[in-house]
């Protein structure tokens, strides 16, 4: 960070110096910051999609959704074959809850770049969202085949799979979930239904046990870790309550972990709950005070 805010300084109408330091803020989780960066790029600049496109992802991050849109629908104008602009504008319609928007854009992108394992998972989840079951399973099949090793893939087709009540192949999925992710307490609880629904009481009790094992023992700060990393993929692909859930585990895995906390406040934010995010963001600045609250 350091090395590109002084190349900025040095050179300050190099575009590309500005857009180096914008995308390394990004990566440091400091997304409002970032956009002046890009801003400046773009102003020496004014025709260049990529940097558009990062200044979309900033205000993406920032939760301004508005903007974000506004941003990758100007990109796409002069790159309109571009599967990741198509894809950032369709997290950013679908968190705006404009789901048949977002849909479009995704198949778009899955069209363009059929190989990318996250289109399928994201196009899967809204379909999920939005009650067609067997689109989502379809699009999460996608994914999973794109990405054999997707524990969030196969756990969420257990999970719609279960839905459908198709609890063989659900169990199927979530059995490889775990395989893939041992210590993916929901996947071992979501089985643990699955099985009770089979009959299987005592197969469901062991995975009952192990998810309240897991969710009570995993303590190290690996897999606190492992749990923050998953949440904030899963925000940054628009699952608002997956990445939830995972940074709930993360924060319970290590309470004095900093990072699980502010990225939970992130999240709760992201969702709507204020008072929650903020009381998270205020654990967080207890534990490192140089953490501050996104711009809201």
């Amino acid at each position: 960070m350091a090395a590109f805010r002084r190349v900025a300084e040095l050179q300050p109408e190099n575009a590309d110096a500005h857009n180096n330091l914008g995308l390394a803020m990004i990566q440091a989780g400091q997304a409002g910051e970032s956009v002046s960066e890009f801003q400046a790029a773009l102003r020496l600049r004014p025709n260049d999609a990529g940097y558009r496109a990062n200044l979309g992802v900033a205000y993406l991050q920032k939760a301004d959704f508005d903007a974000a849109i506004t941003e990758f629908q100007t990109a796409l104008k002069s790159s309109p074959q571009d599967a990741t602009i198509h894809y950032n504008l369709g997290l950013a319609l679908k968190l705006k809850d404009q789901l048949p928007e977002a849909i479009a854009e995704l198949q778009r992108a899955a069209t363009l770049d059929p190989a990318q394992a996250d289109i399928h998972y994201t196009l899967g989840v809204t379909f999920w969202q939005q009650g067609d079951f067997p689109r989502a399973a379809k699009e999460l099949r996608a994914a999973i085949q794109a990405k054999p090793d997707y524990a969030e893939a196969h756990y969420t087709l257990g999970t719609v799979l279960k839905q459908q009540g198709n609890l063989q192949d659900a169990a199927a999925a979530l059995r490889e979930a775990i395989r893939l992710q041992p210590d993916f307490a929901g996947a071992h609880t979501t089985l643990a239904a699955v099985l009770r629904q089979l009959g299987d009481t005592a197969g469901a009790a062991a995975e009952s046990r192990l998810g309240e094992e897991i969710g009570k023992e995993k303590t190290s700060e690996q897999a606190a870790n492992f749990a923050t990393n998953s949440g904030k993929r899963l925000l940054s692909l628009g699952d608002v309550d997956g990445a939830i859930s995972q940074l709930r585990s993360a924060t319970k895995l290590a309470p004095n972990s900093a990072q699980a906390h502010y990225q939970l406040g992130v999240a709760l934010q992201r969702k709507g709950q204020k008072g929650e995010a903020d009381q998270e963001f205020q654990r967080a600045a207890s534990l490192d005070p140089h953490l501050h609250p996104p711009a809201p």
